[in-house]
């Protein structure tokens, strides 16, 4: 996502300037008036959309959460954003159930993992689809039955319809129940077309870009595509996101979930890490 709005290719555009990165980490130095919720010496995360890479960040309240105790900082920021975008994606918007097959496009990365990890945790068949075989180690690591590797480039016609194909072997019988679909491009198309009567295709993100769907695939598959946009679900239905915190630090408190902390900046160097971000 920091990479989307700094290239201005998200839903919506950044005024300049500004510092890019949402999610941010860290201890309460001062505090408003009338402030009773938090306390100086606070460990807090949370989610601005941009302007985290700073020392010092002014926030709103409902904007913030405290850490619970025994969560690192890294932890806590990974779990709130890719693992709550997950949780809502499998549990609200697939109402993903024990025993159905889901398949994860960008399986080894920050959201891929978390969607394997939540998976198994929530008694899923899990299916990862990486671009290489490092990728494909993360994505068994993590939580993966099985894992495919896909083509990094799919521009001929030949080869969109052998991953058809790949994918509609991979998923056997039946098909996908869940399609996580972090990834976009001509990637979507090929995965949906391998999606169970009744699935459910969940929309993530576009790093290979926006993806032409068509719509008759819906009407023959009988099945839904569903748009996962994760702040507006905080915005929109406070009660039930306050619930999927409680089970994500419930499931981090007992090792269902386990966050892949894969490099470390400093703050100086923050534009390196959002260039390893988008290089994958």
């Amino acid at each position: 996502r920091d990479c989307l709005i700094i290239e201005d290719k998200y839903q919506f555009k950044a005024q300049r300037p500004f510092a890019p990165c949402g999610e941010i980490a860290g201890e309460i130095v001062q505090i408003g008036e009338n402030i009773t919720q938090f306390s100086i010496g606070d460990k807090v995360y949370g989610e601005l959309t941009y302007g985290g890479l700073c020392q010092f960040i002014v926030s709103d309240c409902d904007k913030i959460e405290k850490i619970p105790d025994g969560i690192s900082y890294e932890n806590a920021i990974a779990m709130l954003i890719n693992y709550g975008t997950s949780l809502f994606a499998l549990k609200q918007k697939a109402r993903i159930k024990k025993g159905e097959k889901l398949l994860v496009l960008g399986a080894s990365g920050g959201v891929g993992i978390a969607a394997l990890q939540l998976g198994k945790a929530l008694g899923a068949n899990t299916y990862g689809a990486v671009s290489s075989m490092d990728k494909a180690k993360i994505a068994l690591e993590n939580g993966a039955d099985e894992v495919f590797i896909y083509p990094k480039e799919i521009e001929t016609e030949e080869a969109k319809i052998k991953l058809k194909q790949d994918f509609k072997n991979m998923a056997g019988n039946g098909g996908f129940d869940v399609i996580y679909d972090a990834i976009g491009g001509n990637y979507s198309e090929a995965a949906l077309r391998a999606i169970a009567w009744n699935g459910r295709f969940l929309v993530i993100g576009f790093p290979s870009g926006i993806p032409k769907i068509p719509l008759n695939l819906l009407l023959v598959k009988g099945c839904e595509i569903c748009g996962v946009f994760f702040t507006e679900f905080k915005e929109r239905e406070p009660n039930e996101y306050d619930e999927n915190v409680k089970q994500l630090v419930e499931l981090l408190s007992n090792g269902s979930i386990k966050p892949l902390i894969s490099q470390r900046y400093r703050l100086e160097d923050g534009a390196k890490a959002i260039m390893a971000i988008k290089n994958r």
